[in-house]
């Protein structure tokens, strides 16, 4: 397994505390390694995961002991491979992580994936015509300067309080 670990210019976002989107991977971008993917890399392999009723994987720095989430949302478009995803509350890993995008430690997207073709590029490196992705994962130091977050907000606590208002008028509405 390969992986490709993208910098914050794509912007990497968390959402409502616990939704995030941005870039995992931006096309025609050369990384840290020297590789460059191409548009259209990743389709074979979101056609086959869509055909197994299958999903490419949320990890927390690649570890596959360390699901975090689930990416709602995996798709390519002219910029590269866009994902939205959310973090499950219920796994104390994802909290961690929530925290630590909040305060903006950890900004970075990262794939893990199996290159299936690739051309040689002049002075080294690698064009990466066709991949079999993995897992898209949370990182702190991606190869990719544009895999990012692409926006910072609190939803879960505005949910919180929200759901606390609710208890409120319910208890209200019994007393009547």
């Amino acid at each position: 397994m390969e992986y490709k670990f993208t910098p914050p210019q794509a912007a990497l976002a968390l959402i409502e505390g616990h939704r995030i989107e941005g870039y995992a991977s931006v096309f025609g971008r050369r990384d840290k390694g020297g590789d460059t993917v191409l548009p259209g890399a990743y389709a074979g392999a979101l056609a086959r995961m869509e055909a197994r009723g299958d999903k490419v994987r949320m990890l927390w720095q690649h570890d596959p002991a360390q699901p975090i989430g689930i990416w709602d949302e995996v798709v390519e478009d002219s910029h590269g491979l866009r994902v939205t995803g959310r973090l499950l509350p219920e796994v104390a890993r994802a909290r961690e992580a929530q925290a630590l995008l909040k305060a903006g430690a950890v900004d970075g997207l990262s794939i893990g994936y199996r290159t299936l073709r690739a051309e040689a590029l002049p002075g080294g490196g690698r064009k990466l015509i066709e991949l079999d992705l993995w897992e898209v994962s949370l990182v702190t130091f991606p190869m990719q300067a544009e895999a990012r977050l692409s926006q910072k907000t609190d939803i879960l606590g505005q949910i919180c309080a929200l759901a606390a208002q609710l208890r409120s008028a319910r208890a209200a509405v019994a007393r009547l």
